[in-house]
């Protein structure tokens, strides 16, 4: 059995290691950001779990998780975002409500729960965030996502996931009209300062590259919408 800060932990690093293409270790100071504490606090955690053989760490130094510690990260992972899909899709939660609920609902140790759940609603793949849902088995087949600043002047894409699930962005995202499997056609972008000018829904709307980096989309429209 873990404390809840530790698998909060064990989460972190798996979105900082697991769900980056080509990534598979990180620094206390991301971690630290990560979980909005002190480094200092992330590393005696992160001492904490190495003596527990979840992940390899020397201080200073970056992390990794160990097979053991990937499997009960994941696991937590699983948990969390079956219990957003459910919020958002049974008890009509929006996306920017479902996260926090989630984070106390995913520290639940029954697994026959959660693999009701899963039955219940239908072995979704992904979360309302557009985020992959671990499978029972293990399988997290990753992919390489492309931002809307990757979208050319004139073209029209897919709404696939966002990369922040806070409350305020999503929130700014909704008044936009932006939705995961929702068309987006960037209008234009302006070369000096890189803002983009999209249209969502017959809705025109300047956003900056900053924003355009936290959304992930596809080329392929028609492919994209059977997610």
């Amino acid at each position: 059995m873990l404390s809840i800060t530790e698998e909060n932990y064990l989460k972190a690093l798996f979105r900082l290691t697991c769900e980056e293409v080509g990534k598979t270790d990180a620094g206390t100071n991301e971690i630290a950001a990560q979980l909005d504490v002190k480094p200092a606090t992330a590393s005696d955690m992160l001492r904490k779990l190495k003596e527990k053989k979840l992940i390899e760490y020397e201080k200073y130094g970056k992390s990794m998780l160990t097979r053991r510690g990937k499997k009960m990260a994941m696991e937590i992972v699983r948990k969390h975002r079956l219990w957003e899909t459910f919020l958002y899709e049974k008890l009509g939660f929006t996306w920017d409500e479902v996260h926090e609920v989630a984070e106390q609902l995913e520290h639940i140790q029954s697994q026959k729960l959660i693999e009701r759940l899963n039955t219940f609603l239908g072995n979704p793949k992904y979360d309302p965030h557009g985020d992959l849902i671990p499978q029972a088995d293990g399988e997290f087949k990753l992919i390489e996502k492309k931002t809307l600043n990757d979208i050319a002047e004139g073209e029209t894409c897919l709404v696939v996931g966002v990369s922040d699930n806070s409350a305020e962005f999503l929130q700014y995202v909704d008044g936009l009209s932006i939705a995961i499997h929702r068309p987006l056609k960037v209008v234009s972008r302006k070369p000096f300062d890189a803002i983009l000018e999209i249209e969502v829904k017959g809705k025109r709307s300047a956003i900056s590259a900053r924003l355009a980096d936290h959304i992930f989309v596809s080329r392929e429209v028609k492919k994209a919408a059977k997610m």
